[in-house]
């Protein structure tokens, strides 16, 4: 219950899914916990939350396409409670009805994904690595995807902003190491996030189910407990890495899954 004791977290893009995940669990574990949501009634309802279960926390506004709301929530994080030790860049964005392939997608989707789902990731470590610097040292977590390891037919400028982003990581971890700033990044598979439940089909998430080594998808618990780790002093000799938490999908032969299906058929004739 202590795990992150004493530390300040701000979390991006918290009002929901894997980023409520994560506040919950640093609140749980000691974390006083800023909240920062374009969806500011729900950051307002995530803290309350939080409150009803013995852990501090609080809301701000903020939009992951604007810098000086970026500054603002790292701005509202220190005043409030004096510091921030612990900077979740959880914001990401995608289109599926304009982020297609090269030749067919909205240019401007482009510039507006790499604008939320990467620049932000740089506006938040701008304006939070200071005040580390000044504290001794701090963990940057950054939401990255499977995406940035494996291609699509579709989503081309969710999966180019994604790996930049695990890329970048690796730029922070080694420009301000010495100042004990760690930076790590997670990259989740297909979570199943209420939002998810409720936009994929029963069909699609099957799908995924197939091709994964275990026998069940993700939940938002399962990057929020990778988040908690990597923002507690456990994970602290671990920096520039991303921790791909996808069930076993992406690491066996892609036939695999047919094949099994194809020798089980075989066995039973």
């Amino acid at each position: 219950m202590a795990r992150v004791e004493g530390k300040v977290a701000l979390v991006t893009g918290g009002a929901s899914g894997i980023g409520l995940s994560s506040a919950k669990l640093l609140a749980k574990e000691g974390a006083k916990v800023v909240i920062g949501d374009f969806n500011i009634e729900g950051a307002r309802e995530a803290f309350k939350e939080i409150e009803k279960e013995g852990g501090i926390a609080s809301a701000i506004f903020l939009d992951a396409s604007v810098e000086e709301s970026i500054k603002e929530a790292v701005d509202f994080t220190v005043e409030t409670y004096g510091k921030i030790d612990v900077l979740f860049n959880n914001v990401g964005l995608t289109n599926l009805q304009k982020d297609l392939d090269v030749v067919n997608m909205d240019l401007d989707e482009w510039d507006r994904l790499m604008t939320v789902n990467t620049k932000s990731v740089v506006i938040g470590s701008r304006y939070a690595i200071p005040h580390m610097q000044k504290a001794g040292g701090g963990s940057i977590i950054n939401t990255t995807s499977m995406a940035a390891f494996a291609s699509d037919g579709i989503r081309t400028a969710y999966g180019a902003s994604k790996a930049a982003v695990a890329h970048l990581t690796k730029y922070i971890a080694t420009q301000y190491g010495k100042d004990r700033i760690r930076c790590n990044a997670v990259a989740p598979g297909l979570i199943l996030t209420p939002a998810a439940e409720k936009n994929l089909p029963k069909e699609v998430q099957d799908i995924f189910l197939k091709f994964n080594a275990l026998p069940y998808n993700g939940e938002p618990d399962d990057i929020g407990y990778t988040v908690l780790f990597l923002a507690s002093d456990e994970s602290k000799y671990i920096t520039g890495q991303t921790i791909k938490v996808e069930g076993g999908h992406y690491i066996g032969n892609p036939s695999i899954a047919d094949f099994n299906a194809f020798m089980s058929k075989m066995q039973s004739n």
